[in-house]
């Protein structure tokens, strides 16, 4: 009996998306609902489950063809016969190499993320002798760096797709590799949204001494009771969320001749992941606790590693959050997201001399940078956003009295 695979629905608006790899061969055994394909739409990875269970059968679409909903990509063949457990690790690690197509994917029997798959890879681990930790028993970078810390496996040496020839004194090597449709998408939406908006952008600085000092008073009674660690994000967004309620202009959006005020925070906040960056949203921001936030951004953050963000997880967002003070930038000019009126930029914390009462002294500053859309939002409005973050901040107990 043959039961034909599809392209399953991929969320509201999105009719297409592009065949990032196969995650079972031809002839291996296939449990249902097992992911045997991943998907790339214009926002996030999707697995493609078996319907049945059974022996993975024709592959009629190969990796980086764009497919539509409800296209066939392959048959399940009624069956049975998974790998023998007696093969050989290198054997089965190879096997998980071989599958590499547009990036390296996934091992014998088990469904890796991206990340994990390029862990593996360089570790030289055969995943299949490695139990998974993550939901559905799924692998995680924990666990393959402490099998790898373990010595649970023996190194192999895996060749590693798409990689390549290292580089000698006489030869200057090239690669091309092909856009992944994340990566279309984010730059076709940043070059429309310079296109569109009028985009402007102003700066500050802020004195982070005080958030710090909270942050280290309180941060393992934070812990301890919430089960997170306690970041700065929390403080931010409580921040912004403040400030938003005061100028309604940075929280807008233009939808034809008419601008749109949200009386809510949808934050969108951005997390990288090993297919670019992804803006996943904290939907009513502005009801939320600290706890509340840090705990949403931490499983973002999570998810994002494991790729199993959703489209409805993007879906929205009022303002922006970019942290790319994480990554060591001491300054930048964010570009925003549009329908989105506004973006605010975070930077790395570094001693700076500043003046306080009339004294030279050492403070732990910030550079905040706030783009916004000059069609919507005025200068004065932009500026007093801006200090109204930067007043939040610098005296963190505004944030407990809502001042």
């Amino acid at each position: 009996m043959t039961t034909e695979i599809k392209v399953p629905t991929l969320g509201e608006s999105i009719t297409e998306g592009t065949l990032a790899a196969w995650l079972k061969k031809p002839g291996e055994a296939v449990a249902a609902d097992e992911p045997v394909a991943s998907l790339e739409t214009d926002k996030v990875a999707v697995d493609v489950p078996a319907p049945v269970a059974g022996v993975m059968g024709q592959q009629v679409v190969e990796a980086g063809a764009t497919v539509e909903v409800g296209a066939l990509l392959g048959t399940i063949e009624a069956g049975g016969g998974a790998v023998s457990s007696s093969t050989p690790p290198a054997a089965r690690a190879e096997a998980a190499a071989a599958q590499a197509s547009v990036e390296p994917a996934s091992a014998d029997a088990q469904t890796l993320s991206p990340a994990v798959r390029k862990l593996v890879l360089e570790k030289g681990i055969d995943p299949t002798g490695i139990t998974g930790t993550g939901k559905d028993g799924r692998l995680t970078k924990e666990d393959v760096l402490a099998a790898s810390d373990k010595g649970a496996n023996a190194p192999v040496t895996l060749p590693v797709a798409g990689t390549a020839a290292p580089l000698t004194t006489s030869a200057r090597a090239e690669e091309r590799v092909k856009m992944s449709r994340l990566r279309l998408t984010v730059a076709k939406r940043l070059k429309e949204a310079q296109n569109t908006a009028a985009i402007l952008t102003t700066f500050n600085d802020v004195d982070m001494s005080a958030v710090i000092a909270a942050r280290n008073t309180y941060k393992d009674l934070f812990e301890k009771k919430h089960g997170i660690r306690l970041g700065f994000m929390g403080f931010f967004t409580k921040a912004v969320c403040m400030a938003l309620r005061d100028i309604p202009a940075v929280n807008a959006s233009i939808e034809g001749d008419e601008i749109v005020y949200h009386d809510y925070a949808d934050i969108s906040v951005a997390v990288s992941t090993p297919k670019g960056l992804v803006v996943p949203v904290v939907r009513d921001a502005q009801a939320l606790s600290v706890a509340g936030i840090e705990k949403a951004i931490a499983d973002f953050g999570k998810r994002g590693k494991d790729g199993t963000l959703t489209a409805d997880d993007m879906k929205g967002g009022t303002f922006t959050i970019s942290n790319g003070g994480v990554f060591g930038s001491l300054m930048s000019t964010p570009i925003i997201n549009t329908p989105q009126s506004g973006v605010l930029g975070l930077h790395r914390i570094e001693d700076r001399p500043v003046v306080r009462g009339g004294q030279v002294v050492v403070r732990p500053m910030m550079y905040l940078a706030l783009s916004y859309d000059h069609r919507i939002v005025d200068g004065r409005e932009a500026v007093t956003f801006l200090v109204a973050v930067k007043n939040a901040i610098e005296d963190p107990t505004r944030l407990l009295i809502d001042l």
